[in-house]
């Protein structure tokens, strides 16, 4: 399957679009290793590569969702889809509790546990940046509500 390309003008308007930072867990670029420009929909899913589609992402977000578009719900068996950052607002499917991301929808549930969200690390990663007053971001307090 051919990559998809993702002009430069495309790429810039996304990361400023979420105020460089992941749309997913809210960890500002600067404070992670790198963001990524995700395709919601992946391009093997017949998603396109237009604003539309397209979200900022850090590494680890990116890289757990990989190609996936959502997952189960074991309490009830249902398919369920990803948390969609064009689509959704961040406020209705998680909350920040401390530094621990919860879930408040089945979307939230399973977007948080396929994405990694509370994994230790990433956890601790974010406690350390709460007591340097480093995150939530700006950005990321206005998606929080």
């Amino acid at each position: 399957m051919p990559r998809s390309y993702i002009r430069t003008e495309l790429r810039r308007l996304v990361a400023q679009r979420a105020d460089y930072s992941c749309e997913y867990c809210l960890i500002a670029e600067e404070n992670t290793p790198s963001c990524q420009v995700d395709h919601i929909i992946s391009v093997k899913h017949g998603g396109d590569s237009t604003a539309e589609n397209l979200c900022y992402a850090c590494l680890f977000c990116n890289l757990q969702k990989g190609t996936d578009l959502g997952s189960i719900n074991w309490q009830n068996g249902e398919l369920v889809r990803f948390f969609n950052p064009r689509r959704d607002l961040w406020r209705e499917h998680f909350q920040l509790d401390g530094a621990i991301i919860r879930s408040t929808t089945d979307i939230g549930e399973v977007t948080a546990r396929i994405l990694d969200f509370n994994d230790e690390d990433r956890t601790l990663e974010r406690q350390v940046l709460i007591e340097n007053n480093r995150y939530p971001s700006r950005a990321a307090k206005n998606k929080i509500g």
